[in-house]
């Protein structure tokens, strides 16, 4: 089919997410391989978001790709709740091996939205709670349970439900190298004590927030939560499903702060997006608390065969390739290519990076901290932006007045230059609309 078949066929008979249907333009895309992806008729695009920053290890990776096709030869699926499979097995003992602490034992979903439903319910379940806390500028998942802890505008499409409780954290529209934990845990711990602990399950938190802005917690903030957890008795659940494997130039970002939380959300970089799969992962003593009485969740894909012989394939690739150090070295050079853009721009108010975690704010003034685009929405020059970038080939997020720079793990530096030399040419768009 030509790339006008598929967006015409797609858009008769399809919803595409988070959009006004009348207004989508999506990409017709025929192949990927490594950092790029192609149209039907031949024209390439860099991949600079890795999709939904999900396909870690880049695309069309042969190793994981044969290996789905043993496991599929051998055995595609069989029931969760009463089966074992070998690649089950392996993943879970393989989780175990490069996860925190004494995070052991594992429930698969289908991804990261279930992961957060099924942390949640886990929460529930151990502790006898009701309520969850989560953070403003947080995005958790699209499903009920997973939206209403999420903080931001995408939350306001479904009524508030019970038990969800949100808070404000360090950042306040723009991170300063000043900037201290100490206000964001004193808040916290106000509205841990007004909420009453007796009634708090769990704080969860995107350990490096993600769509909200690549927000990267100051030192100290991670092990504040975890003490106001263990001052309270309330379980610490992370959210690793877009900073996870690899992302942050570590296995998971909250290792970047030394501290175990009690659960774990996982997807994404789990299986590369190559097929769905996400995980929860939990310390050693909730799951023994469900030894003796039913474990809460079930799901018809869970510890799905092929998914998890593709999981077991991706982790190797990233041992054999040295992908975890290589964003840790890459995102040296992410970084210094960030800073040389915010030098030379004026509508470059803010970069922040984490590994190969990164993201460019554009202001209209760098004094007052105008945005390019107003919160939850766009303008013009983003809009132009984003044009230029679709032109050019190179497909990354613009969203609001960011965008990202999130590439797959196995970005050369010649391809990564490449990726910026776009950059710059495309945001002397914005550089026009700033205020003299």
């Amino acid at each position: 089919m030509t790339g006008e078949e598929i967006v015409a066929l797609s858009k008769r008979h399809t919803i595409f997410e988070w959009a006004v249907q009348g207004t989508v333009d999506p990409i017709p895309v025929a192949r990927a391989e490594g950092i790029y992806f192609w149209t039907p008729e031949g024209k390439r695009f860099i991949d600079l978001n890795s999709q939904l920053m999900c396909v870690n290890i880049g695309h069309g990776d042969t190793r994981v790709i044969e290996a789905m096709h043993r496991q599929a030869e051998a055995l595609c699926y069989v029931t969760p709740g009463g089966m074992a499979t070998e690649s089950r097995a392996r993943l879970g003992a393989k989780l175990a091996e490069i996860t925190p602490g004494d995070i052991n034992v594992f429930f698969f979903t289908n991804g990261g939205a279930e992961s957060i439903e099924n942390a949640i319910k886990i929460a529930r379940a151990f502790t006898g709670r009701p309520k969850i806390v989560s953070r403003y500028r947080s995005y958790h998942g699209a499903t009920a349970a997973a939206l209403a802890a999420t903080g931001e505008p995408r939350a306001w499409m479904q009524p508030p439900m019970p038990g969800f409780v949100h808070v404000v954290d360090w950042y306040h529209g723009v991170q300063r190298e000043e900037d201290s934990a100490d206000d964001a845990l004193q808040r916290l711990e106000e509205v841990i004590q007004l909420e009453g602990p007796p009634t708090i399950a769990a704080i969860m938190l995107e350990s490096v927030t993600g769509t909200n802005g690549i927000l990267i917690p100051p030192d100290g903030y991670m092990q504040g939560v975890r003490a106001l957890c263990d001052r309270y008795g309330i379980l610490m659940i992370a959210d690793e499903v877009m900073s996870g494997f690899g992302r942050t130039g570590k296995w998971f970002a909250i290792e970047h702060w030394g501290v175990v939380p009690d659960l774990m959300t996982m997807a994404k970089g789990l299986t590369s997006a190559y097929v769905p799969l996400g995980a929860v992962g939990m310390r050693q003593a909730i799951a023994d608390a469900f030894r003796d009485k039913p474990f809460p969740g079930g799901l018809t894909y869970s510890s799905h065969a092929v998914a998890c012989a593709a999981a077991l394939a991706t982790l190797a690739v990233y041992e054999e390739d040295r992908l975890i150090d290589r964003a840790r070295e890459r995102g040296v050079l992410m970084r210094r290519l960030l800073e040389d853009l915010a030098a030379r721009h004026p509508s470059v108010g803010a970069v922040r990076s984490i590994g190969l975690f990164g993201l460019i704010e554009l202001v209209r003034n760098r004094r007052t901290r105008e945005p390019m685009a107003p919160f939850g929405g766009t303008s013009p020059e983003m809009a132009a932006l984003g044009t230029f970038f679709r032109q050019e080939g190179l497909f990354t997020f613009v969203r609001w007045n960011s965008f990202f720079t999130n590439p797959p793990l196995c970005i050369s530096e010649a391809e990564l230059r490449e990726a910026f030399a776009i950059i710059d040419r495309g945001v002397t768009i914005t550089d026009k609309a700033v205020e003299t």
